[in-house]
């Protein structure tokens, strides 16, 4: 197959992502941090998701990263583009449904709530799951060894290193009731995990 088709979809799925996560971006900087757990753990962590974001990009840009390259398959490739779309989606539900309650960093805002209907009826972390889909998708239709797996790397770490802190800055945010929501739903996947 030609790797051109690969870089339109990631480069697709590139403008997408910032049209779905742009005006939540924008409309949560404009509301008031009451507390605020950025240190400089999640500021690597954030530069090291934005660089592995980024990283797709200058494969379709330039060449780069060519000495990288491998032949693109279809079955990685189909495989990766419906990964790329169920995480796409997933990535505009969680985020319309936490409303102003998202913010990019582990923050609690003014007059911030526990929300627990939409997706999150089912899921703790949608947006993890959709940007774990994400990734992975992008890691199958690249056909890239340095830049297919950048995004999964280095959302992997971020994941890895920032779930538990957010967990214990909701407990103590909403108490029993978030204790009672974790009780009654997984992180990742409904009913397993």
């Amino acid at each position: 197959m030609n790797p051109w088709f690969a870089k339109a979809i990631v480069l697709v799925s590139s403008i997408v992502m910032v049209i779905v996560r742009a005006p939540h971006g924008q409309r949560s900087r404009g509301i008031k941090v009451v507390k605020s757990r950025k240190g400089s753990l999640e500021i690597v962590l954030l530069t090291l998701a934005w660089l592995g974001f980024f990283v797709p990009l200058v494969w379709i840009a330039t060449p780069v990263f060519a000495f990288a390259d491998y032949p693109l398959r279809p079955v990685p490739f189909i495989a990766g583009t419906l990964c790329l779309a169920v995480g796409l989606w997933l990535f505009h539900l969680s985020h319309a449904d936490l409303g102003t309650n998202w913010s990019i960093t582990l923050e609690v805002l003014e007059r911030h709530r526990l929300v627990t209907e939409g997706i999150y009826r089912r899921v703790r972390h949608p947006m993890y799951l959709a940007l774990l889909l994400y990734s992975l998708g992008q890691a199958l239709v690249l056909p890239n060894w340095v830049a297919g797996p950048s995004y999964l790397v280095a959302f992997g770490l971020l994941f890895a290193l920032r779930v538990g802190p957010e967990e214990r800055m909701m407990r103590e945010e909403f108490g029993k009731d978030y204790e009672a929501y974790m009780a009654r739903t997984k992180r990742l996947i409904p009913g397993l995990w």
